[in-house]
Parts: structure tokens; C-alpha cells; sequence
């Protein structure tokens, strides 16, 4: 079965950072891409940042120049470093599994095989 554990988040003020990680098992974790996206209470899903399988990256608008996503194959693990955060990046944040090697930019859960279980980022002073 396919797990996605994601962790690390927390409370954090305007203009800090934080790492969310996520344990991937259950699949070929190097041969799939990867992304991270958010939902705040009453908004609508919101993709951030996709990874593929070679290390290609892709940002959101919103985050891109904040945000840098990586990932490590020889653990199974994908990050997401958050700097200069903003109230606005206030969110639950989850990882999930692409259907494809390259990245996805989508904000449709339909286009992610898989899902795993949110952390809770709070911005605020």
C-alpha cells in the first residue's frame, strides 16, 4: 500500500521558515514525481511545487523564490524548504504522488494518484 507521511509543521512567524518532509513506502518512490499543495480552511485546493523523477522543479506563483522543493531517492523522502513566510502560507500542507514521471501542475486531486495525510502550517505574529 502507498504511504505519504508528511511532517514539520508548526507555528511560525512572518518572515520564517520552516521543512516539511514527507516518508514515502509502498512504491517506487524515484521513478514517480512528487508535489506539494495546500488548502486553508474555505479555500480551494492549491498546488504548490511538483518535482520529477530527474530533479526538474516547478513553482506556484505564489511561492516561487520562498520555496524550494527537493527530494532524496535514497530515502524516500521529499522536502519542502518554506522561507520568508507570509500569513497568507497559512495552510494544511500535503504531499502527493503523481501519476507520471515528470512533474504535475494541477490543482485538481484527480490528477495525484496518492495523498498523504496533512501538516498544519500557521504564519502568524
Amino acid at each position: 500500500d502507498v504511504q505519504l507521511q508528511a511532517s514539520g509543521g508548526g507555528l511560525e512567524q512572518p518572515g520564517g521558515s520552516l521543512k516539511l518532509s514527507c516518508t514515502a513506502s509502498g512504491f517506487t518512490f524515484k521513478q514517480y514525481g512528487m508535489s506539494w499543495l495546500r488548502q486553508a480552511p474555505g479555500k480551494e485546493l492549491e498546488w504548490i511545487s511538483s518535482i520529477s523523477m530527474g530533479g526538474t522543479d516547478r513553482y506556484a506563483n505564489s511561492v516561487r523564490g520562498r520555496f524550494t522543493i527537493s527530494r532524496d531517492d535514497a530515502t524516500n523522502m521529499l522536502f519542502l524548504q518554506m522561507n520568508s513566510l507570509k500569513p497568507e502560507d497559512t495552510a494544511v500542507y500535503y504531499c502527493a504522488k503523481g501519476k507520471v514521471n515528470g512533474v504535475t501542475i494541477s490543482n485538481q486531486r484527480s490528477d495525484f494518484d496518492n495523498w498523504g495525510l496533512g501538516t498544519l502550517v500557521t504564519v502568524s505574529s
